[in-house]
């Protein structure tokens, strides 16, 4: 049961607030101290990922390296300061639960005074959430143990220190378990939609249509009406030039396309973010590529495709399937099934890149116009299911972060009292 203390007063802390009454509070260097460097190149190194102390391949780090590292015990924070505002996302103070080395830029820190780490745990997440960010100096806004020693913390009676520990442990480890749970529900729905737009690329909509062996090891038997082919005799693979144009900020002028931007099946002039002027379009113009096409990514990521619906100018991380003689959407799913083939016939650069002639000679299965037509038809109406309930799972999934945040947070500053 969660209730609320008799009397609150005001910490004078911006990120505490309220506190009860009797809570005492204290600067962190009266709690914490800064550990001295000390070294062990026997220990596997570490490093914190998202508020965890977690293990890296020692492999990869040279001797040299790894004779700099200091050692972290378990019991002890762990700091990341560096870099803060490259970064605001992740989680950087853990409570680590190993012994290992880490860089000698992060900072480690243990306690001077008898209390609860797992309450502290819980407490420093939130303050490296809603203050630590702010703290810090240079360019790359990094931390000293100087930055955080006069920050003020609260502290709780050891015995409610423990309680809400306990507490916090026991209730975010069951949110965690149903957050778990919905993640692989969608995992789930998401092979339940590949697996269909497969078979039905693959095998038509009738399940009673007698099959042939199509010659292609990952597309197997298809309908015997039915070919295997070329993408190259049915399209005009378009590649574009490798320079940029010049970008617009007002959002005017012609649409410029890029990979972020190819997620949806159907690609609609109102979800590009990006234009170019006009004086740039006419430089450019070999790049237009004309409502109708295909577009599809070809360097690092593959299988990511739209069908284009309106004109538009491509960066050079697409190339574009143009002057079709198939159905526009079943080529979309098609490309998105052909992750692996791209992936088999990539060159290695810099980069992994797919180029015009592995596009053109892409497998395709080519039913009748009016199938494609129908196959396309029936892979969105079922697909939108999918995505819906998908799009339903992601919200509870959210609704039960901004819970478990919530709960952390009022818990561990004593916004409510755990009994």
């Amino acid at each position: 049961m969660i209730n609320k203390y008799d009397s609150y007063k005001d910490s004078g802390v911006k990120w505490l607030g309220e506190i009860p009454e009797h809570w005492e509070l204290k600067r962190f260097k009266h709690i914490f101290k800064e550990k001295k460097i000390t070294y062990n190149v026997e220990l596997n190194s570490g490093s914190i990922s998202f508020g965890k102390v977690v293990y890296k391949d020692d492999e990869k780090i040279p001797e040299s390296t790894k004779r700099s590292y200091q050692v972290l015990n378990k019991g002890e924070f762990l700091i990341n300061p560096l870099n803060l505002n490259y970064d605001l996302i992740s989680l950087r103070i853990a409570l680590s639960d190993k012994d290992v080395v880490v860089s000698s830029g992060y900072i480690i820190v243990q306690n001077v005074i008898k209390l609860s780490k797992e309450y502290y745990k819980w407490l420093l997440h939130i303050f490296d959430v809603a203050y630590m960010k702010t703290l810090g100096a240079g360019v790359r806004q990094t931390l000293s143990f100087t930055h955080i020693a006069n920050s003020e913390f609260v502290f709780p009676p050891l015995p409610e220190q423990t309680a809400i520990a306990k507490f916090l442990d026991d209730k975010t480890e069951k949110i965690d378990q149903a957050i778990g749970i919905k993640e692989q529900q969608i995992a789930l729905l998401k092979e339940r939609k590949q697996i269909l737009v497969h078979k039905a690329v693959t095998r038509g909509l009738n399940d009673k249509v007698a099959l042939k062996d199509s010659g292609v090891e990952w597309i197997g038997e298809i309908p015997e009406h039915w070919e295997v082919t070329k993408a190259k005799y049915y399209s005009t693979i378009f590649v574009p030039e490798r320079a940029k144009p010049d970008l617009n900020t007002d959002g005017k002028g012609f649409p410029w396309v890029t990979t972020e931007h190819l997620r949806s099946v159907e690609l609609f002039e109102t979800a590009v973010n990006y234009c170019v002027n006009e004086s740039s379009k006419k430089k450019t113009g070999s790049r237009i590529i004309e409502a109708g096409s295909v577009l599809a990514t070809c360097v690092g990521n593959f299988g990511i495709a739209s069908t284009l619906n309106f004109d538009c100018i491509i960066n050079q991380q697409i190339q574009g399937f143009t002057n079709l003689k198939i159905d526009a959407n079943y080529l979309t799913y098609l490309v998105r099934l052909s992750e692996d083939y791209f992936k088999n016939n990539s060159t290695l650069t810099t980069i992994m890149y797919v180029n015009k002639d592995t596009f053109g000679n892409m497998p395709i299965t080519l039913p009748p116009i009016s199938e494609q037509k129908e196959i396309s038809s029936y892979i969105e109406s079922a697909s939108q299911k999918i995505d819906t309930a998908i799009s339903l799972k992601t919200q509870e999934i959210e609704k039960l972060q901004e819970y478990k945040s919530s709960l952390i947070n009022s818990v561990v500053t004593g916004k409510v009292r755990v009994s």
